[in-house]
């Protein structure tokens, strides 16, 4: 469930490997606030939502829960390693030639059964030529050839887990998001538990109902994944919805010339490698930030799973940086592990009265 102000909600009561928290210790307005400032920064980007109502302050009840649901999401990331949701747009149609054939690619020409907007079930090569029509006339006609510059008329959305999910909860969690995500809009989707990961293809008309054109970007992809996990979580699945550089990577993509040259073997030498960049990513130094904020704050609570929490993000931080390349190697974490603050100066200052802190909590950066 999501609080009014769009975070998720969280019992008063979390654990780690079997300790709890939250629930019969007296609440830290200073430890609440700080895993709220930081946290957001990490799981709750700015840009997560998009044309929301101010959110309301909150009291300190509500600020006790949402730390709590920070921590949650914290643990799930540094301790249980939760598996990473995907939800991918792979392209979309400018004409019904083109929604038409993918309607056969997704559904295995009739053979897999497809669900509607309306939860109706078809299956068959005659059904399928029945959605093409309801399709090309339902709202503004799609033609059914492109023309040139002609904008898309549907979007291809792909939502996957990793192997071992059920693929049933799967279903259930895309068909929940969809009705979430895609409301007033005509879609279809098919599930695939055929191949190695199970996955669901959701084909929508760009166009809703009421004429307003769905555009899809990387704002509105964040959100789809973070309303997939949650979903799936719904269910009982572990799923987590974490950015790239929340969880210490950052991957540039081969430009699509450079993949078509590997393909067809005309890619004369291999790119050398940017690793010292992505490491050097502000978005990346950031995250490393945020995260050692956090440790010192959870290492100096009062509570014994606080604590522990604080070493596992030890833990956590160095696996980060010790890829750096140039970084002397690093004394082993303890059972109570301590983290450094950065050598250099941060762009992210936190609201905090030095003294308070730790200066060493096991990670020497």
């Amino acid at each position: 469930m999501k609080s009014p102000s769009g975070q998720l909600r969280s019992s008063s009561r979390a654990s780690v490997q079997g300790h709890s928290y939250g629930a019969n210790t007296p609440q830290n307005p200073s430890l609440d606030g700080i895993l709220i400032t930081w946290g957001d920064r990490l799981f709750y980007p700015g840009n997560r939502l998009v044309q929301v109502r101010p959110q309301p302050k909150l009291g300190a009840s509500g600020a006790h829960q949402r730390a709590n649901a920070i921590r949650q999401r914290i643990e799930a990331t540094v301790v249980r390693r939760a598996p990473q949701v995907m939800v991918k747009v792979t392209g979309g149609g400018r004409s019904m030639a083109a929604i038409t054939a993918h309607f056969r690619y997704i559904s295995k020409n009739g053979r897999l059964e497809i669900e509607d907007q309306r939860g109706e079930t078809l299956q068959g090569k005659d059904s399928l030529h029945h959605l093409a029509d309801e399709w090309r006339m339902g709202g503004a006609r799609i033609p059914d050839d492109a023309e040139p510059g002609q904008r898309r008329e549907a979007f291809n959305i792909m939502l996957s887990m990793p192997r071992g999910t059920d693929p049933l909860i799967v279903q259930r969690a895309a068909r929940d998001f969809a009705r979430a995500e895609l409301a007033g809009h005509k879609y279809v989707m098919v599930l695939h538990d055929h191949q190695a990961n199970p996955h669901v293809h959701i084909s929508v008309r760009a166009v809703s109902r009421l004429g307003k054109r769905l555009n899809p970007r990387k704002n509105d992809l964040h959100r789809w994944r973070e309303t997939f996990a949650e979903n799936l979580r719904g269910y009982g699945v572990e799923a987590e919805a974490t950015r790239q550089t929340t969880r210490g990577q950052h991957r540039q993509p081969d430009p699509l010339w450079r993949l078509k040259a590997r393909e067809e073997g005309r890619l004369r030498r291999t790119p050398s490698t940017k690793q010292s960049e992505a490491q050097n990513h502000p978005a990346r130094k950031a995250a490393v930030d945020a995260w050692v904020q956090i440790g010192l704050a959870l290492a100096q609570s009062g509570d014994a799973a606080d604590r522990q929490l604080a070493a596992h993000v030890a833990r956590f931080v160095k696996e980060m940086t010790d890829t750096q390349p140039g970084v002397p190697e690093r004394s082993p974490v303890r059972s109570e592990p301590t983290v450094q603050l950065p050598s250099q100066k941060s762009e992210l200052q936190p609201n905090l009265q030095p003294q308070t802190l730790p200066r060493d909590i096991g990670l020497n950066r």
